[in-house]
């Protein structure tokens, strides 16, 4: 059995109708294996995991807020994703505080989600335009840390939910 693990930061459902709309009728696949998202850290990035449930049972930080760019494609133009503007200085030190004692140096990761992903969707210039002309939020707010879960390739899921503080 493969395991996955990963920590993610879910779009607040009330906040995801047109990123989960174009997800799903553009990238069926992705939609059913988890929701809109951004990753927090990479499954290589928390191997040392007591260290890294440890420190997120100790993070007393508020919620952030991520600044979100129109849709542009990647991945020589197959995959179609949000990328975040600006510095992103409070994701930034999020992941600091979650990675805080492990083994390898901690890596600039620039949040995004993603709309189609490429291994299980091709974007085209036609449904390029199509989302191109979407109005997605501009700003989201992550108040909690999701420690997530996918087996042999089936949908993810919740092992544990992290609040984050108020502001």
């Amino acid at each position: 059995m493969q395991i996955r693990r990963q920590l993610t930061l879910f779009v607040n459902a009330g906040d995801a109708r047109e990123l989960e709309q174009v997800r799903k009728e553009f990238n069926a696949v992705q939609y059913r294996l988890i929701k809109s998202h951004v990753t927090l850290c990479r499954e290589d990035e928390i191997e040392d995991l007591p260290l890294i449930l440890d420190n997120l049972q100790g993070i007393h930080v508020p919620g952030i807020v991520v600044q979100f760019g129109p849709a542009v494609r990647f991945d020589q133009g197959l995959g179609i994703m949000l990328p975040a503007l600006g510095n992103n200085e409070p994701f930034h030190q999020l992941r600091l505080k979650v990675l805080s004692g492990a083994a390898t140096p901690v890596r600039l990761h620039q949040p995004h989600i993603t709309l189609m992903h490429p291994r299980n969707s091709v974007c085209t210039d036609e449904i390029f335009q199509v989302i191109q002309k979407i109005a997605f939020p501009t700003a989201l707010r992550f108040d909690n840390i999701c420690f997530i879960e996918q087996a042999d390739g089936a949908p993810w899921h919740i092992l544990k939910k992290y609040q984050l503080g108020s502001i």
